[in-house]
């Protein structure tokens, strides 16, 4: 009890410089403790833990509701924003930030609220809306939107012939467990395939600036750029490349100059690479 309620709170406020964010890790850390001595501190012994297990929820509810009101507000300032025909991924991320600042949180919140944003709102969102000269898009390369498509249809289909089958073999619990996990990554296919026709890769001014699907935005400084070339064969995962590529094989390979992290080599699949690289060729040499 009290590693999980004094200890653990302690180090969470001296090693998170923002205390808004060290309470929600502490409090949520604390509450994953509770529920592990729950199952692991006998029953005789539970003199004040059976509190602890009931203040949990309250806890729960609070954290829960607060992220709620936060998520929601983020929601109507990015309806607005996209109204007003701003960049969404700079709505976001403002709207984001401004609620939780930066960091890990931020990030996957920003994709949430991007996933969400695109299930609902994508006939608002315009490829024009996003920050950039030149647009290049990649959704039509070896069918990948109806590749996406596809699985969403696929997972819609099965959804009820999976619950009924876990819901009456095995138990209603795990049936409403994995039937809600699934139907998240419906959401998600769907945001995805919205996405990709809507959220192009952009060059403005002198950042080339990758989206892809609802993955968070990359920029690159084209002075950072060593050279961009055609590509058609097979990329292993590997720690020196990222790759940005649904179906088939990537056809763009950029070469970085000084690596992102570990990153040296960049694998694009667009729809039109000869033009990218005209287009990326010319303004670099501007």
């Amino acid at each position: 009890m009290l590693d999980a309620l004094v200890a653990l709170p302690i180090i969470c406020f001296i090693c998170i410089k923002d205390k808004k964010e060290a309470l929600l890790k502490s409090l949520a850390l604390g509450c994953i403790a509770i529920f592990i001595g729950s199952y692991i501190v006998p029953e005789p012994n539970k003199i004040i833990w059976t509190y602890l297990e009931s203040g949990r929820y309250f806890i729960l509810a609070i954290v829960l509701l607060f992220e709620l009101t936060a998520i929601l507000t983020v929601y109507f300032a990015l309806k607005t924003a996209i109204r007003q025909q701003h960049d969404p991924d700079i709505s976001i991320e403002n709207s984001i930030n401004k609620y939780f600042g930066e960091g890990t949180i931020a990030t996957l919140l920003s994709f949430e609220v991007r996933m969400w944003s695109y299930a609902l709102l994508a006939s608002k969102v315009q490829t024009t809306h996003f920050i950039g000269e030149h647009y290049f898009s990649y959704h039509e390369k070896d069918g990948a939107q109806s590749n996406l498509l596809g699985f969403a249809l696929l997972i819609a289909f099965e959804m009820p012939l999976m619950h009924l089958l876990i819901h009456f073999t095995y138990s209603p619990l795990a049936a409403n467990i994995i039937t809600f996990l699934t139907l998240f990554s419906l959401v998600f296919f769907i945001a995805e395939y919205r996405a990709v026709s809507r959220r192009p890769i952009s060059l403005a001014k002198n950042k080339l600036i990758i989206r892809y699907g609802l993955f968070q935005p990359l920029t690159l400084d084209l002075s950072n750029i060593a050279t961009v070339a055609y590509h058609k064969e097979f990329v292993k995962r590997s720690r020196l490349v990222k790759r940005y590529n649904y179906a088939g094989n990537p056809n763009i390979v950029i070469a970085l100059k000084e690596p992102l992290g570990t990153v040296k080599h960049i694998f694009i699949g667009i729809d039109k690479p000869e033009q990218f690289i005209a287009i990326i060729q010319a303004a670099k040499n501007r």
